[in-house]
């Protein structure tokens, strides 16, 4: 950070100080539109078995992959950060049973939209899936290829708790298919690792990271976390110079945000022991400028990639894309959800699965899909998705094509959201012209405020506190 408290980069705008601050607000991460806390319960299994059934006989089911996303809850210990829905146990024998209940959902699935669809992206996530053994995840890839036709050339990715990993497990991940990892370090700092109950010292991610490299994946995530209890930007600083160091091929880089009445394990972190808001702040700023200034591209949001990554090219490219695993380099393809509480999009219908395990196996036992909630999208819903992933992804909103694909005249429809939008196009967020807007360089760090002047169900609620912030 500069005296003058302003960050630069060779190849950005400059980002004031007091805007970073100014934006330290919470907002929706716009992994979908509408976000899942406008689902309904009064969307049902019916209503997602339909929409299965309307894209197999549509033109899509032959034209257009899927992407799948396995959700595994298991891990063996608590990290106090975490608001993912997990189980927490030491008994292994459980995540048999679970891979039972995952092929009968399967079944469930090809019945309706039938054998061998093909499949560009697939990824696990949770909890940890490597809480499962090799036998359980190679259990688990033959059932999914035994039911799916995985391309050539896709993207298929497992998120990895290193405590729970060695070079030979690295090895094994690589022979069951997987070409991507992704790895939750979140902090190098011990003192911040014991803070929040995951201490894996920085040696044995260097080790793993170099034996997925002369494996040959094809790209290595990192998970970084500031805001966390003890940290500081001093100490967040010497993480990055690791960070810099270890130089994967990703990173994400998240805000903590502190909801110990929505998600019970964040009780066990001291509100004293977390960063004042401006100390976070200040951790975003040197985030940005060290993370660029070793020569990540700043995807947007939350993402960084080195020049070559694909999500980088995808982004220089303009073919963004955005699914609930965040920023993607697949076409806006239909996802199919596996897996306790995870959530997928068929058409124009979002879905969730129970968020217990109770709930869903007894779906399961019943012969019903474990669909608990949803949402059939309006057109409204659908035109604002449209406007919103452009901003999100692409930077840049052309109305004509708008107007075309939804026969509305923009400014007519929008002319709430032109007039919101001025505020942040006299603080050199948006260019906005007659034929469209243009998030700026600058803008790019806010994105998801742009994005929130087109969310009609957000600008009706004045409680986002339920939200991370956008920062």
């Amino acid at each position: 950070m500069t005296d003058s408290k302003q960050l630069t980069t060779s190849a950005q705008e400059a980002v004031p100080y007091e805007i970073l601050r100014r934006f330290n607000i919470s907002g929706p991460r716009y992994t979908s539109y509408p976000t899942a806390d406008r689902f309904v319960e009064a969307f049902t299994e019916a209503d997602y078995a339909h929409a299965l059934k309307h894209r197999r006989s549509s033109a899509a089911a032959l034209t257009l992959p899927l992407s799948l996303y396995v959700h595994i809850p298991f891990c063996e210990s608590l990290c106090y950060y975490c608001a993912c829905n997990k189980v927490i146990t030491k008994h292994h024998s459980r995540s048999a049973e679970y891979l039972r209940y995952l092929g009968r959902e399967i079944e469930l699935h090809v019945a309706l939209i039938g054998k061998g669809q093909p499949i560009s992206q697939l990824h696990l996530g949770g909890g940890s899936p490597t809480f499962l053994t090799d036998a359980e995840l190679n259990e688990l890839m033959t059932l999914l290829r035994d039911n799916f036709s995985f391309t050539p050339g896709g993207e298929y990715s497992i998120e990895v708790d290193p405590r729970t990993v060695d070079a030979a497990r690295i090895n094994a991940l690589a022979t069951m298919g997987f070409n991507r990892l992704s790895f939750g370090v979140q902090d190098f700092d011990p003192d911040v690792q014991r803070a929040v109950h995951r201490v894996q010292p920085a040696k044995q991610v260097f080790d793993l990271v170099k034996a997925a490299r002369d494996r040959g994946f094809e790209s290595i995530n990192v998970d970084l976390i500031y805001g966390l209890p003890h940290q500081s930007p001093e100490s967040f600083d010497r993480t990055l110079a690791q960070i810099a160091e270890l130089r994967p091929d990703r990173i994400a880089l998240y805000a903590y945000a502190h909801l110990p009445e929505r998600f019970k394990p964040q009780r066990r972190i001291a509100i004293t022991d977390l960063p004042s808001a401006s100390a976070k702040v200040t951790m975003l700023a040197r985030s940005l400028e060290a993370l660029m200034g070793v020569g990540y591209v700043y995807v947007g949001m939350d993402h960084f990639a080195l020049p070559d990554d694909a999500l980088a090219v995808a982004k220089r490219q303009g073919r963004l894309h955005r699914n609930f695993q965040g920023y993607s380099t697949q076409a806006d393809c239909d996802l199919i959800a596996l897996g306790v509480s995870s959530i997928g999009r068929i058409g124009a219908t979002y879905s969730q699965n129970a968020k217990t395990l109770d709930d869903y196996y007894d779906l399961l036992n019943r012969g019903r899909l474990p669909v608990v909630r949803g949402l059939a999208l309006s057109r409204d819903d659908l035109v604002r998705r449209a406007v919103i992933m452009a901003l999100m992804c692409q930077g840049t909103l052309h109305f004509e094509s708008i107007e075309s694909a939804y026969l509305i005249e923009f400014a007519s429809y929008f002319s709430n959201e032109l007039e919101a939008l001025q505020p942040l196009a006299d603080q050199g967020m948006v260019q906005v012209d007659a034929a469209g807007i243009q998030v700026t360089s600058m803008g790019w760090y806010f994105v998801r405020a742009v994005a929130m002047v087109f969310d009609r169900y957000l600008q009706k609620d004045l409680n986002r506190t339920r939200f991370s912030k956008i920062l």
